[in-house]
């Protein structure tokens, strides 16, 4: 049996076709593959899984009578949300950021909230806090929106865009993609091209980064060597970054505030036969549900190949900010939690032919409120403290994968710039 196994990010979202761009310019544009987008969605309240509204997962414009027979929400849930949408009017100011979880119960109340917009939203942002994640930082289309059509159903419905995405999507079209042997090919491909002109170091550290005499960087590693740079940037988690890297440098103290999430991922085999007459892509699981997972994808059914046609091929979810605990418990904890839960949800038959658990420690990137001010802070201190020094990577300005590789190729224009000016 072979089972292509993704066990950490395993997909993309390239609706600004930066990593198509990257693609071509290394030539592993063949190797791109489009996810299947068919197959029902489903979020799971309480002990029940119920459908996830039309549209709303792929990329396309969502109906609003959808929602109006969804049995994820009760008559006054209803009621509720459609009046607030609908009449409602917009904050008169941007000015102060907002949590995620405050503007979506201000536009379509708490049942909304707790049943939808929290699983999908913790989905997205593995497993973070829609009331501490910054609305500014996360979906600024949606201020827009509301203020230029009061309404943010029609006003998606009148753009062509949902709350998971701010571009018009081909319909009929998977909104996903990876390459063919996973995501590892895309740094594979990368790193090959620096090679043999650059060098690349494996299994070191940096210590710390101090001011040359001459004006250059001074890059101290943890195997007593140093490195001499012209400009230097830094893509690393900030945690400890301010300590480690910049500990003359006291007004960078703001890095080691910002949160990163603790998740692990748990990918199970089974046979199909092993598996209920559930006809599903993936489910989402609200916090006010009575399982540890928060959510689970049928990687088989959107990656077709990544396992023979008589298996399946499950990827789950564990732990959420807050509630990180979970993922400190054995691998065999872990799998006996994941698979209690999915025998509750779609009656899985029996053990997995095989269970990978991985843990992310710290490694999702939480965007609070008040993230872009913090940030711009930081820059501006570097900047005066150490102007040839940038920051750049997914803690910063952009989770995804496209928006780091636009941050790559930003930043690096901006050093040779100032090189050679």
């Amino acid at each position: 049996m072979a089972l292509l196994l993704s066990v950490g990010q395993n997909l993309f979202f390239d609706r600004e076709n930066y990593v198509n761009a990257l693609a071509k310019d290394l030539g592993i544009e063949q190797k791109l593959l489009t996810s299947n987008a068919g197959g029902p969605n489903y979020v799971a309240v309480g002990s029940q899984l119920y459908p996830i509204p039309s549209h709303l997962l792929s990329g396309e414009t969502p109906h609003i009578s959808s929602f109006i027979t969804s049995g994820l929400f009760s008559l006054s849930g209803k009621v509720r949300a459609a009046g607030g949408d609908f009449f409602i009017p917009p904050r008169s100011t941007q000015d102060d950021d907002q949590p995620l979880g405050a503007f979506f119960r201000r536009r379509f109340g708490a049942e909304v909230v707790e049943n939808l917009v929290e699983p999908l939203l913790a989905g997205t942002f593995a497993g973070g806090d829609i009331e501490q994640l910054s609305m500014s930082s996360t979906f600024p289309q949606l201020y827009s929106l509301e203020q230029k059509y009061r309404s943010l159903l029609i006003g998606m419905k009148k753009s062509g865009t949902n709350f998971l995405s701010n571009h018009q999507i081909a319909e009929n079209k998977g909104i996903f993609q990876t390459f063919s042997n996973g995501l590892e090919t895309l740094i594979e491909s990368i790193e090959e091209s620096l090679l043999p002109g650059g060098t690349v170091m494996k299994g070191v550290k940096v210590e710390e980064i101090e001011h040359g005499k001459d004006g250059s960087v001074q890059v101290m590693l943890n195997n007593f060597s140093h490195i001499k740079a012209d400009a230097v940037i830094i893509a690393t988690p900030p945690f400890n970054m301010a300590e480690k890297m910049f500990s003359k440098l006291s007004l960078l103290h703001e890095l080691g505030t910002m949160k990163a999430a603790t998740i692990a991922t748990v990918t199970m085999a089974f046979k199909k036969e092993q598996l209920g007459d559930l006809d599903a892509l993936s489910f989402y699981v609200s916090r006010n549900s009575d399982f540890s997972i928060t959510s689970c994808t049928w990687m088989n059914r959107k990656w077709p190949g990544t396992s023979p046609e008589d298996y399946v091929l499950l990827r789950s979810y564990i732990g959420r900010v807050g509630d990180e605990a979970i993922v400190a418990l054995s691998d065999t904890e872990i799998e006996k939690t994941v698979l209690q839960d999915l025998k509750k949800t779609i009656g899985i038959d029996g053990e997995p032919i095989t269970t990978v658990v991985t843990r992310w420690k710290n490694a999702m990137p939480q965007y609070t409120v008040g993230h872009e001010a913090k940030v711009l802070r930081i820059k501006q201190e570097l900047q005066e403290h150490f102007p040839t020094v940038k920051l750049a990577g997914s803690s910063f300005e952009g989770i995804s994968i496209p928006e780091c590789v636009q941050q790559g190729k930003q930043v690096a224009n901006e050093v040779l710039m100032e090189i050679f000016k």
